[in-house]
């Protein structure tokens, strides 16, 4: 397993990480447990949840995700050897959760007191803004209507409470997901003026099929030292090429879920059909070429890759043994031209 230090941190996280967001609906606590044996016994360091697991979420399984963690943390003993990552979730309409959710002091202080009852640990290494409280195009919509005036709750209350947390121990280091650069840098520039926490990582998509965190993002990870947690490497699963031909595997989650259309444009599919055409030509697994095109760009610091079997799980962590050649470099480069960042 490779190792790569956050900076502005002292975490130390896998190069892949294990993201849960399966446990609970797809994944039951058994096979969580199994999952997290396996992935720690091959050296993942790094666990990625959220309150709001698992996905799709609902008010039933609100949670699950955590707990099943938490009973693994307290049964494996291994608190000590995991860095454990978790977000609170932003405004949205999800009443279950909490009502009137936003991302302010009250909010904040009672997710990350939820979180650490389920979680059964005192602390989080890590963070996580879900989303921006602000409404703002977080994913990659075309002609997005920004709304007219400011939002009542301010990036300076939220960075103030996450403040309160970390004094308090119950946090170590913050991260956001779904942000864009306007967001991350104002968090920055916020910080250093205020002597409030930096933000150490963004958590977004980044995938051959959704390369966005390339435009202006991946510029802020390299001068600013935000670095990306990469998720949906696989595109939802769809760059292993399961569901091309219009196939539904039994169990996938494309075929248990309708709501997760973001990779199934037309050009998303034909992109996807050139990329796993790619990937035989060179004896490759297309999962595996594509999650090593993740591995290997400067600026992701973790790849969250999800399974639902051992066996994909196995794959997954396979990938970081695939070195992709310049030549084969340049080739997925020409698929990208032909087929421009298809599913943002």
């Amino acid at each position: 397993m490779e190792y790569h230090k956050l900076p502005h941190s002292s975490l130390e996280v896998s190069k892949i990480c294990l993201g849960t967001m399966t446990y609970g609906e797809q994944n039951t606590r058994q096979d969580a447990f199994d999952q997290l044996d396996f992935a720690v016994e091959r050296g993942i360091n790094f666990i990625d949840t959220a309150e709001m697991y698992p996905v799709p979420p609902n008010g039933k399984s609100q949670g699950l995700t955590e707990e099943y963690i938490g009973d693994w943390l307290k049964h494996s003993d291994k608190r000590q050897k995991v860095i454990v990552a978790t977000k609170v979730a932003g405004p949205r309409n999800v009443p279950y959760i909490r009502e009137n959710m936003s991302l302010d002091r009250r909010n904040i202080h009672q997710a990350i007191d939820d979180s650490l009852t389920r979680l059964k640990t005192d602390y989080i290494d890590l963070y996580q803004l879900h989303w921006p409280q602000r409404r703002t195009n977080c994913f990659g919509q075309l002609n997005y209507p920004y709304p007219e005036g400011n939002e009542e709750i301010t990036l300076i209350e939220t960075l103030e409470a996450l403040n309160e947390l970390i004094n308090a121990g119950k946090i170590r280091y913050i991260g956001v997901s779904n942000e864009t650069p306007w967001g991350v840098m104002t968090l920055l520039k916020l910080a250093e003026k205020h002597n409030l926490p930096r933000i150490v990582s963004i958590q977004n998509p980044y995938n051959l099929l959704n390369r966005s965190f390339e435009i202006g993002l991946s510029e802020i990870s390299h001068h600013e030292g935000v670095e990306l947690l990469a998720y949906s490497p696989l595109a939802f699963g769809c760059l292993s090429g399961k569901y091309l031909n219009n196939q539904r595997p039994e169990g996938a989650r494309c075929s248990l879920f309708e709501r997760f259309v973001r990779y199934f444009t037309p050009q998303g599919i034909e992109a996807t059909q050139a990329y796993v055409d790619l990937a035989k030509e060179h004896g490759l697994d297309p999962a595996q070429m594509a999650l090593a095109f993740v591995n290997q760009r400067p600026f992701v610091a973790s790849n969250i890759i999800g399974a639902t079997t051992l066996e994909q799980l196995k794959s997954n962590i396979e990938s970081l043994d695939v070195v992709l050649t310049e030549e084969l470099l340049e080739q997925l480069h020409e698929i990208g031209a032909k087929y421009s960042n298809p599913c943002p």
